[in-house]
């Protein structure tokens, strides 16, 4: 055989090793993840705005509740009453190379003369926080009870099931509406004592988030339940689960070790697909005046503060509605992704 003859060889048993080689189920999902450039760029854009509301104080001129009276519903670019005085005592920019920044207001102000800009950026942290703190208490609380649910079957799934049922059958934006007025309420009046004191002293150190977490997070778990609980009942009869009990393993270590490790993945991506709804809900909350506490900014009490006055100061809506409609649309999309990437049955219809 010629030299020529064996180089070939030899190059085609590289190849075929390399290729040969097999990949894990999740390779396989990042490489086609990242195939999706749509999905690819709505990660982009949330770790983006991820950053934005880490290093908010940063990348903002002015705190989210300083006023400048003289200069009220200023356009964007604008600022012709930020005197030098109001920029040196106020700007966190000034003496920096981006003082320039302290001037003019980036995206205008709004009816108080609060910087809008340093509202949105400020605004990136409630909208993500009620993103991921409902998904956490949404997810935890399904996977609890749709896991218990599964396993144990007989009557005691089926009640549990039926509550389940029950509850669906409730409109949740009104019972959500209806718990925020009584914590509201309660606050109002002052109550500082008890668990509901604490809960309340809790709501107020967070600008009134902290309801707006547990209103929202408690009532989407229905179908993350339900979601868990078919999971549950696909496995629980596979030769690992009869292995585990055949050496005794107790129930909750079968479902902590053997159970939850293969339903999570399913969960996590049905999870990141309604965390737009969860940011939306959030928006109506605040937008209906129910959401964060005054002077907390939110993308929906920004669009509220504003769209009386659309006709003429339009940057008032303008922007917080984008800002809104880009997050929503970049979480959608990375949700999206995730789920062709893990299905294999939608693998390479795109």
């Amino acid at each position: 055989m010629s030299p020529e003859k064996e180089l070939e060889n030899l190059a085609d048993q590289k190849n075929w090793q390399e290729y040969g080689k097999g990949r894990s189920p999740f390779q396989d999902a990042l490489r086609e993840f990242r195939r999706n450039k749509i999905a690819v760029g709505g990660v982009i854009f949330v770790v983006l705005m991820l950053l934005v509301a880490i290093f908010a104080p940063l990348i903002t001129p002015y705190d989210f509740d300083q006023q400048n009276q003289t200069s009220n519903r200023e356009n964007a670019f604008s600022g012709y009453d930020i005197t030098t005085d109001f920029a040196e005592e106020n700007c966190h920019w000034y003496n920096t190379p981006l003082e320039w920044g302290c001037t003019f207001f980036i995206a205008g102000s709004d009816v108080l003369g609060r910087d809008l800009w340093s509202r949105l950026m400020y605004g990136a942290r409630i909208s993500l926080s009620v993103a991921f703190a409902a998904s956490f208490v949404s997810l935890t609380i399904g996977i609890l009870f749709g896991t218990i649910s599964g396993y144990i079957g007989g009557k005691t799934d089926m009640l549990m099931m039926r509550i389940v049922d029950f509850l669906y059958a409730i409109p949740i934006l009104p019972i959500i509406i209806m718990m925020t007025v009584y914590f509201k309420a309660l606050a109002r009046r002052g109550v500082t004592s008890g668990f509901m004191g604490t809960l309340i002293l809790l709501n107020k150190a967070t600008g009134g988030l902290f309801f707006v977490f547990v209103a929202i997070g408690a009532l989407n778990w229905l179908g993350q339940a339900r979601q868990a609980r078919g999971q549950v009942l696909a496995f629980k009869e596979k030769e690992f689960v009869e292995a585990a009990r055949a050496i005794g393993a107790k129930d909750g270590h079968i479902m902590l070790k053997h159970l939850l490790p293969n339903i999570i993945g399913p969960l996590l991506i049905v999870e990141s697909m309604a965390i737009p709804g969860y940011i939306f809900l959030e928006a109506t909350l605040s937008f209906i005046g129910l959401g964060v506490d005054p002077p907390t900014p939110s993308w929906g009490a920004m669009i509220n503060e504003g769209y009386s006055t659309i006709k003429s100061n339009p940057h008032l809506v303008l922007f917080p509605a984008v800002t809104l409609g880009l997050t929503t649309l970049a979480f959608n999309f990375m949700g999206d992704g995730l789920r062709d990437a893990f299905d294999a049955r939608l693998r390479g219809r795109k």
